[in-house]
């Protein structure tokens, strides 16, 4: 490997070390030389989200047009030409290697351009679209490097358990999305629940929820484990090398909703996190439990079938 591609996997190991930790922590699990592949997967997201987030001081054509020229940089070196940049060589090497589906990018870059613009989504569905790019996308991006025997099969669970990672990850930062002008909570849910933006912001002034507030997470954790649910299955459908790295990902993700549950569903009390010692805990049952070993659904019960009632996307062509 020469010195370019090396340095462009490091970088996006150390992004991923920095600002991935539950996942980076899963990674750990994987075989050696799937690893930087994983990191490659992870800088490229990060990155995109960085310019996104963390540029919002700049005005939105100024940020929009710093992602159009990463995204451009991107495309021309998927069509062979040379890019001068600190981490897509190694983002580019992955999908050669993998034959990675370019599609997958560039939703996913859709996806992040519409951070730029939209702050609210009416409808799930309307959500689930935005997801498409942002969620599920990743998840059909990983499955060739995490392998499987019937890569069909195994396709509509990645999706799945791409949506729930990203519904986990919006339910534990509402009040840090709202800081940033955003909320993924759709607009048909806080009308079910009586919930304006005004009280969710008066919520993350306070640090406290009201108890429409709270009803309105549990409500969304129901949502979250219907995803679970659907994703169990494909953790056993990977490759044995990579079964112990999902298992552990898929159970300290589904941690957040046990801790959103343990706080009364109070997400501005305090952020909702898995501590240490139980990210190591379930790293290691996961590293022992036998290749096949079915997952447990995360959360709390479920009762009266609210979760199985809850709509999820259709599933898409292999």
């Amino acid at each position: 490997m020469d010195t370019e591609l090396a340095h462009a996997y490091d970088r996006c190991r150390e992004l991923h070390r920095r600002h991935g930790r539950t996942y980076y922590l899963a990674t750990r699990l994987l075989p050696a030389w799937k690893r930087r592949h994983v990191h490659a997967l992870y800088g490229f997201t990060r990155y995109a989200d960085e310019i996104v987030d963390r540029t919002d001081g700049l005005p939105t054509a100024e940020r929009a047009s710093q992602l159009d020229d990463w995204g451009g940089r991107f495309l021309a070196g998927l069509h062979g030409q040379q890019v001068d940049d600190p981490l897509l060589p190694a983002v580019l090497h992955t999908i050669a290697v993998f034959d990675l589906d370019r599609n997958d990018f560039a939703s996913f870059l859709k996806s992040m351009a519409m951070d730029l613009t939209v702050s609210s989504y009416p409808s799930y569905r309307h959500l689930l679209d935005y997801m498409e790019g942002s969620a599920a996308a990743i998840g059909t991006m990983m499955l060739p490097i995490l392998g499987s025997a019937d890569p069909a099969a195994a396709r509509e669970p990645a999706r799945q358990l791409g949506f729930a990672f990203q519904l986990t990850n919006f339910i534990r930062d509402v009040a840090e999305d709202l800081d940033r002008g955003r909320t993924y909570l759709p607009d048909e849910d806080l009308d079910r629940f009586g919930v304006t933006r005004h009280e969710l912001a008066e919520a993350r002034s306070r640090g406290q929820a009201t108890p429409a507030i709270r009803a309105l997470i549990a409500f969304e954790v129901a949502r979250a484990q219907a995803h679970y649910a659907a994703a169990a299955r494909g953790i056993t459908l990977l490759a044995p090398g990579s079964q112990a790295c999902m298992r552990t990902a898929y159970a300290l993700y589904g941690g957040i909703l046990d801790e959103a549950a343990a706080q009364d569903y109070d997400v501005f009390a305090r952020r909702a996190v898995v501590p240490r010692r139980r990210r190591l805990a379930v790293a290691a049952r996961s590293l022992l439990a036998p290749v096949g070993t079915p997952v447990s659904l995360p959360g709390p019960p479920v009762t009266g079938g609210a979760a199985a009632r809850l709509p999820l996307p259709r599933p898409t062509a292999p």
